[in-house]
This record gives C-alpha cells, sequence and structure tokens, in this order.
C-alpha cells in the first residue's frame, strides 16, 4: 500500500489507516480485525485514551504487541476522567497531559506513541503550555511526534503558527468538504491531514439506504442527502468501483491528506477499506465533478 509522509517527520503512513473507535469491545474479534488489517498492508493505527475510557488502547497495544515495531501507533489526550468527575473534563495543561501520555504508554504496552495528539482544543486553552508538554515529551522520548485533532479554525493556524506539529486530525469526506478551505495554509506549514470519517457513518457505500435518516447529514436535508449519494453511486459505478472505493480515493488523494482512517468492525469492512488502496488514483475530471455533485462549506464558528 502506498505510504505518505506525515507533515515533516520521519513517520511514513499507509495512506488507508484505521479508526480504531470503531472496534467491537471483543478482543478476539478486534485482534482478528487488526491483524487483517496489518496484513492488508495498513500500518497507521489511530486510538485515544477516551476510547471506552482506556480500554480501547489496552485492546489496540495487546493486538499489536507482536508487530510494534512495523506499526506506526497514534493516540490522543487532553480528556480527563477518575474519581471526582462526573464523565469526563477537558484538561489541556502540562501537568495532565505528560501524565496522561504514561498513562497511554502502559496501557498500549509500548515505550513509546508514534503520535502524540491532542484530542479537542479552543482558542481559551493555555496553548503555549499545551506546546511546552509536547516538546518535553520528545525529548523525554516518549513520543516520537505530536499533532491536534481539531476543525476549528482559529486553533489550526495557532498551533500552526507556534509549534511543531506534522498532523491535524479533521472530519473530512465527500459530504464534509469544510477542510479543504484550510489545505493551502496546511501544505504550506509542511503539516499533514489524517482525515476521520471519510466515508460519513457509512453514507459513503453501496448500502446507504440502511443508514439515511429523517434529519439528513451536517447541512444536507435527507431529500438532498438521497439524491447527492444516489448521483455519487451512479459516478463510481461508471467507474466501475463501489462508493466506498470512491469516496477514500477522494479524500486520500488530496495533496494536504496523508492517511484516510475509516473505521471497521468486520472483517469484511477492513477487506473493503483496504480495496480502495488498489484503485487507481481518480482522474481531474471526476474530482471536479464530485465536487460539483457536492457541496463546498465552510466552518462558521471558531474563526478571525
Amino acid at each position: 500500500m502506498k505510504k505518505n509522509r506525515l507533515g515533516n517527520s520521519e513517520l511514513f503512513v499507509s495512506e488507508i489507516g484505521f479508526g480504531c473507535m470503531s472496534l467491537t469491545g471483543n478482543y478476539t474479534e478486534d485482534e482478528r480485525i487488526i491483524h487483517e488489517a496489518i496484513d492488508g498492508g495498513i500500518n497507521y493505527f489511530d486510538t485515544a485514551d477516551l476510547y471506552d475510557f482506556g480500554l480501547n488502547e489496552e485492546t489496540v497495544g495487546k493486538a499489536i504487541k507482536e508487530k510494534r515495531q512495523d506499526i506506526i501507533l497514534a493516540t490522543k489526550g487532553g480528556n480527563e476522567w477518575g474519581e471526582g468527575i462526573d464523565g469526563w473534563r477537558w484538561n489541556p495543561s502540562k501537568n495532565y497531559l505528560k501524565n496522561a501520555v504514561k498513562d497511554s504508554l502502559r496501557r498500549l504496552d509500548t515505550d513509546y506513541i508514534d503520535l502524540y495528539q491532542l484530542h479537542g482544543g479552543t482558542i481559551e486553552d493555555p496553548v503555549d503550555e499545551t506546546i511546552e508538554a509536547f516538546e518535553d515529551l520528545v525529548k523525554e522520548g516518549n513520543i516520537r511526534y505530536y499533532g491536534i485533532s481539531s476543525i476549528r479554525p482559529n486553533v489550526i493556524k495557532a498551533y500552526a503558527e507556534k509549534s511543531n506539529i506534522v498532523s491535524i486530525m479533521m472530519q473530512y469526506s465527500l459530504l464534509d468538504r469544510r477542510p479543504e478551505e484550510w489545505f493551502s495554509l496546511i501544505n504550506e506549514s509542511n503539516i499533514s491531514v489524517i482525515a476521520r470519517g471519510p466515508v460519513a457513518k457509512g453514507l459513503l457505500t453501496d448500502q446507504f439506504e440502511q443508514r439515511l435518516k429523517e434529519d439528513g447529514y451536517l447541512n444536507y436535508s435527507n431529500e438532498e442527502l438521497k439524491k447527492t449519494l444516489s448521483d455519487l453511486k451512479k459516478e463510481a459505478e461508471s467507474y466501475g468501483i463501489s462508493l466506498q472505493q470512491m469516496a477514500l480515493r477522494y479524500v486520500a488523494g488530496q495533496p494536504a491528506v496523508a492517511a484516510a482512517i475509516p473505521g471497521a468492525s468486520k472483517l469484511s469492512q477492513v477487506k473493503d477499506n483496504i480495496s480502495s488502496a488498489e484503485v487507481p488514483p481518480l482522474s481531474e475530471e471526476l474530482g471536479e465533478k464530485l465536487q460539483r455533485i457536492t457541496k463546498e462549506d465552510f466552518y462558521e464558528n471558531h474563526r478571525d
């Protein structure tokens, strides 16, 4: 599978990665799914300490234990839970993040994390302090590189200007093209996008009728969504591929994107994801046609 350099780092990630939040919680089944992904050429696995309050990290850590040297392992932090906390709370402080990394290392059963990401963030956060925590963790050898997971323009700009982030995780798909506005800035800053949600919760698959809901999706009404998905499926069929393959190829084909990370809770879904890497890049003509079929949109909040 093609591998792309993540920002200006020495990490080369498979263009189709694996979003681990979708795992089943059944360790035996999850291990089979993860190993199928590795055998299919996927080397980038993305989890977070908040997923199942640490259990997801434990599952991933066990499953990749014997293949750790072949894996680019990413996790996220900044959401604190524990005694005296109702659910979880946001905490991007230096002290918390440095302790959270130690907990993630223990759960993942590894000596280092390849990519550690801030799991959210606002412009009111102590950004400089958070960056200090990341830089300390790199120097201490706990993490190799760091990034952020955010769709907020003012947060993205602040970290692009002030820090050494190598990646920005953003929800991005044919049905959510809001990140495209920021691709030029991201490219110019030698940062890569990690695209989560590239098949839009299963809407961008041939079985989209089963996923439709009355309230539509983002700024698509239900009727708009039905028509858009039908039109997209026709284009995929004329190209001789599935809607899912086309959706993943569109996202992975953007120069700013290093990896698209669909999830999978079944072996068949992993195989479907991997198959998209075998599809040739979409033509410029088809890409432009897909953009005409879908909506160009922008983040309206959290911007100057």
